[in-house]
């Protein structure tokens, strides 16, 4: 991987994550363990501050037309000194808090904040087929999918017109989630109906696609600054359609396939943003453009009880965030002549 040298300390002092606090105390625990700690120690490292917040945290006074005071729980934060991580998630406990923190996304834009990833970046890697879309250019093929609804008339399986051309088995998964939860083997139509039933439950938009075979290894290529920085293999567990950790799957970091390494300028031309993740999978023979991650998990080498990639990777990352925030501050300078408000 390649290494990027810490610039020069910017106006930049607080990381705020978005992030809806409905955690149960296991998983809690275990995101401290792994991430949430790991990413406020780093943070340190480089004379920032990194902490989380859920979205009813932030709060704005906007009575002083053209001047909005922006407070995170009862600290007053400006565009100078703090940006703001906005990712949507919406995992079955989240979906509450979606509309929240699209909103609030659109009030801290408006307020003049930097945002390592807009609103539409956001969107784009949330649902798998505006990503596929949106990426339709991408030299490594995406894999062909179909978006399906699952609401009150799901039972008069209308989207049916849109399966003509899946093979099967498929996998059968949710439109947003994360981190391998959803997903299913489909071996004919009638699973995917069975499927769409149950998701009807939840109002869960499902994506269907053809199933690459047993053992397809999953490739997620961290991009920094524009550059392939480093890949993590993810192989999965005997039997699993799938390879994330959660699901039983193995993971390793190692060299990135010059495939992936070229394709990557594409992928950073159409996105232009500081720090983002690309997930391709290889099904024996090819690879396949499968997802993109604006706010992709750094996972630890577990292998290594320093954890020493997860954290040169997080530490690149947030100097790419300092780099880019000094950046936008400066060509807001140059635009209208004064520091951001």
């Amino acid at each position: 991987m390649n290494r990027t040298p810490d610039s020069a300390t910017g106006p930049l002092r607080r990381m705020c994550w978005i992030f809806p606090d409905r955690e149960s105390t296991r998983t809690a625990a275990m995101w401290r363990h792994y991430f949430w700690d790991l990413y406020a120690e780093i943070a340190e490292e480089l004379g920032m501050s990194w902490t989380r917040h859920s979205p009813d945290a932030v709060t704005v006074d906007g009575t002083v037309r053209g001047n909005p005071r922006i407070y995170v729980d009862d600290e007053l934060v400006t565009p100078q000194d703090t940006l703001f991580i906005t990712a949507l998630y919406s995992l079955p406990y989240q979906s509450m808090d979606i509309f929240n923190q699209y909103a609030l996304t659109a009030v801290l834009d408006r307020a003049g904040f930097y945002l390592p990833f807009p609103a539409e970046a956001s969107l784009i890697g949330n649902d798998k087929l505006a990503t596929l879309l949106h990426l339709d250019g991408s030299p490594v093929p995406p894999i062909p999918s179909v978006r399906i609804g699952s609401g009150r008339d799901v039972g008069k399986h209308l989207y049916e017109v849109a399966l003509g051309n899946m093979s099967y088995p498929a996998i059968v998964k949710p439109a947003g989630w994360c981190g391998g939860g959803g997903i299913n083997l489909a071996r004919s139509a009638e699973d995917v109906r069975g499927l769409a039933s149950l998701a009807q439950g939840g109002d869960t938009t499902l994506v269907v696609q053809p199933y690459l075979g047993d053992g397809t290894v999953d490739y997620r290529v961290y991009v920094i600054d524009g550059k392939p920085y480093a890949v993590l293999k993810r192989t999965p567990e005997a039997g699993s359609p799938v390879a994330n950790a959660s699901r039983g799957g193995t993971m390793e970091f190692g060299a990135i396939p010059d495939e992936l390494a070229d394709a990557t300028a594409y992928f950073a031309e159409r996105l232009d943003l500081p720090f983002f993740c690309v997930d391709f999978l290889h099904d024996g023979e090819r690879f396949w453009f499968s997802e993109l991650e604006p706010d992709g998990v750094i996972a630890p080498d577990f292998e290594d009880p320093d954890r020493s990639v997860q954290r040169d990777i997080t530490r690149a990352r947030f100097t790419a965030y300092r780099d880019a925030h000094a950046k936008w501050l400066a060509n807001r300078a140059a635009t209208t002549g004064t520091e951001a408000p």
